[in-house]
């Protein structure tokens, strides 16, 4: 890829609630944060909205977290999203196949308050029960 077909510089985020290291690197071919399955990409995004939606939205127990990463081979856009919910991308949301490697941890942020999430979570809800909660992986 060149410099021409960079898709976005970042800084790159990825919201989860699983503990992870600086150094560790996110794979595909692990449990999708959002369906009991395997996911064949490794997702991120460039903002922190999208980035904490992945932290709260994660299906986990666990503390939420936000993770400052680093792509170690090609992205792209994300189809889930891109041009389906928001079209031109303005979540900058990504998706590979290579892996992520956590450069740090963002250890402040601010949530999306109670009331934000449970209507997302509604909407989920509400989208699974009507069979379009797919991932298209």
């Amino acid at each position: 890829m060149n410099d021409k077909d960079v898709l976005d510089n970042g800084p790159f985020f990825h919201g989860t609630k699983a503990k992870l290291n600086i150094g560790d690197h996110l794979k595909p071919q692990h449990l999708s944060n959002f369906q009991d399955k395997k996911s064949n990409h490794i997702y991120f995004t460039s903002t922190l909205n999208a980035a904490k939606w992945g932290a709260e939205l994660a299906k986990s127990t666990g503390k939420e977290r936000i993770y400052i990463v680093e792509p170690l081979g090609e992205f792209e856009n994300d189809p889930n999203l891109t041009d389906k919910r928001f079209p031109g991308n303005p979540t900058r949301s990504y998706r590979s196949k290579s892996p992520l490697k956590i450069i740090a941890e963002l250890k402040s942020w601010e949530r999306h308050s109670d009331e934000e999430i449970n209507q997302m979570l509604t909407s989920l809800k509400k989208l699974r029960e009507e069979g379009k909660d797919v991932i298209y992986d």
